[in-house]
């Protein structure tokens, strides 16, 4: 009998310039699609620092910061979430309504999507719950 190590996250086995690349492609097109402007874009990526914020876009870097890849985590998660929950033309539009559901307070999700890490995490969970349990 052979014994085996468990696999790795297909994320940690991916070159970090690759994840780099693909991880900001990926949230600008979405960013795109959900209609978000540099500033929220940035709020979203946890940057401070335009220069850095349009220099990720012509290039990306070679290593992302760990915050950069938890916050990217949220906003794939949560585009996800919305690609399943509604029709597509509706799932863009979510984030921009005012919400009465609790966590919300009548605020639309980017609100609180635009408040920080605990903020993409809150939303996130909230859709995953939504979908029906933690889908990660």
């Amino acid at each position: 009998m052979v014994l085996r190590a468990p696999a790795k996250d297909a994320a940690a086995q991916l070159d970090p310039r690759t994840l780099a690349r693909a991880g900001l492609a990926t949230f600008f097109r979405i960013a795109d699609e959900w209609r978000l402007d540099a500033a929220q874009q940035m709020v979203v990526l946890g940057l401070t620092s335009r220069t850095t914020f349009f220099r990720w876009k012509r290039t990306p870097p070679a290593v992302l910061p760990p915050d950069t890849l938890e916050r990217l985590s949220h906003v794939f998660g949560i585009y996800k979430s919305l690609q399943i929950l509604l029709p597509a033309e509706a799932a863009a539009v979510w984030i921009h309504r005012p919400n009465d559901a609790p966590l919300f307070g009548g605020q639309p999700a980017l609100a609180l999507m635009l408040s920080g890490v605990a903020g993409l995490f809150l939303v996130r969970a909230y859709l995953d719950s939504e979908r029906g349990g933690d889908f990660g």
